[in-house]
């Protein structure tokens, strides 16, 4: 869409020629001979741009710039002014104009001035979208569960987004954590600051200093220029130090002063840098038992477990997997261009019998290599990869010592929960079939692949009308 610029000048033929000259270029333009007519304007016009003449009949342009600002916040306003009136012309750019022309006015250098200052609102514009779809990305309606465990997990985040305080973040490798922290960034106070990760467990150990701090140009062989460290990158707003467990005594040295004292030295420089960040930590290691082996230190775990988020692993909330598949199959969709309705209730019932040691992470490439694979319009059995058909691995993540009330009394338990949430799963296929096929239970068939009598079956053991 065209931008829109206000004209606000008492004079009628610089109007008339700004306006044609104007209109040229493909702009919107709409122009006033007084102040007033100009804020009554721009209520209704809403101007990308106003060219303001200092000297009008009725307010002094100062007073007609502060209303602009009222009316249209972030309007750009570039200022035209006589000789005489260039002080009030200056001190109108200090209080927010883009910009001033002397008149006469150079009409290539006023389309010039008027192209920059709205590419820059431009520019300022797609950052903002940018900030409100990063922000709706990681918010956290973006991370899926109704299970009693992640609505838990909901409120802590949310109780943990409104401070500032270190956080550290457990669970075991694919829960999520990445996700977690920056749900909690952008509900945060330090939204509007950078997000920035760290790996700590893929750091070659002799360039964590300079990874964390950076370095000075010199400061070792490879030195040959000046590297700014991921602290001094995340200023005002979040680190994320990924896998912190992973880190060597030496450098768990350097990370508690850095964040006891808030500041930092570059590698081979003598300045020190104040730092004003939020930490976020992650780990899929107990740092207890770490602690209790001498690998980790105490006082930097105190430092870093302010605040303290526990993830669940899959096994231990089931009920959220036939939800998680639903919400991969629309997201791998768009992206293969491949159109699946479903899963049936067998495929659904081997994938919550599955004990998830790969977490969230596992049952996405699976739902992406089912997809990939399947011909058909539904996920079966036969799609889905041969680990997950009833042939659990021997040893998986937390064996020996189960993770919850339901692994603990038995498989019993487990085939409860599973059938539980294969039958909501089922019923759920079968109301969007019918759906689908205006309740023609024939056609509501064929598209979940099976024959009218099963469906008649299923429905009445499901006491679906």
């Amino acid at each position: 869409m065209p931008f829109k610029i206000l004209i606000v000048d008492d004079e009628k033929n610089i109007r008339d020629i700004f306006s044609l000259m104007l209109e040229e270029k493909g702009y919107f333009v709409e122009s006033a001979a007084t102040g007033a007519d100009g804020l009554s304007l721009a209520r209704g016009f809403g101007p990308d741009l106003v060219l303001l003449d200092m000297n009008l009949p009725d307010v002094s342009g100062l007073e007609v710039m502060a209303g602009l600002k009222r009316e249209a916040p972030g309007v750009r306003i570039i200022i035209i002014t006589a000789f005489g009136s260039i002080p009030n012309a200056v001190e109108a750019t200090k209080l927010g104009a883009y910009d001033y022309l002397e008149k006469p006015v150079d009409n290539e250098e006023l389309l010039f001035l008027i192209a920059r200052a709205l590419e820059v609102k431009r520019l300022e514009n797609e950052v903002e979208v940018l900030k409100s779809e990063l922000s709706s990305r990681y918010s956290f309606r973006n991370i899926v569960g109704t299970s009693a465990k992640m609505n838990s997990i909901f409120q802590q985040m949310d109780r943990i987004a409104r401070v500032d305080g270190t956080v550290l973040i457990t669970g075991e490798s694919g829960t999520g954590k990445e996700l977690v922290a920056r749900a909690i960034h952008f509900a945060g106070p330090r939204r509007e600051g950078p997000f920035v990760v760290v790996n700590c467990g893929a750091i070659p150990r002799d360039l964590i200093e300079s990874e964390f701090f950076g370095h000075s140009k010199g400061a070792f062989t490879d030195a040959r220029t000046e590297r700014t460290g991921k602290f001094e990158l995340a200023q005002k707003g979040t680190i994320f130090l990924d896998e912190v467990g992973e880190l060597p005594l030496e450098a768990q040295v350097k990370l508690l002063r850095a964040l006891g004292e808030r500041e930092i030295v570059k590698v081979g420089g003598t300045a020190t840098i104040p730092i004003d960040v939020r930490v976020i930590a992650a780990t899929h290691k107990d740092l207890d038992e770490e602690v209790r082996r001498g690998n980790f230190r105490e006082d930097l775990y105190f430092r870093l477990a302010v605040l303290s988020l526990r993830l669940p692993p899959l096994r231990e909330r089931a009920e959220d997997i036939p939800l998680l598949c639903e919400h991969f199959l629309r997201k791998f969709g768009a992206e293969l261009q491949i159109h699946v309705d479903g899963i049936t209730p067998r495929a659904m019932e081997a994938l919550l019998r599955y004990p998830w040691p790969g977490n969230i992470r596992e049952l996405e490439n699976v739902i992406y290599e089912s997809m990939v694979h399947s011909q058909d319009r539904i996920l079966d059995e036969p799609n889905l990869p041969v680990r997950i058909l009833g042939r659990l691995p021997a040893v998986a993540p937390g064996a020996g010592r189960p993770a919850s009330p339901e692994l603990e009394r038995g498989p019993e338990s487990l085939r409860e929960v599973a059938h539980g949430a294969a039958e909501s799963a089922e019923r759920a296929l079968i109301e969007k079939a019918l759906r689908e096929a205006r309740g023609n239970r024939t056609l509501a068939a064929r598209r979940l692949g099976i024959s009218r009598k099963t469906l008649f079956n299923k429905m009445k053991a499901l006491r679906m009308n």
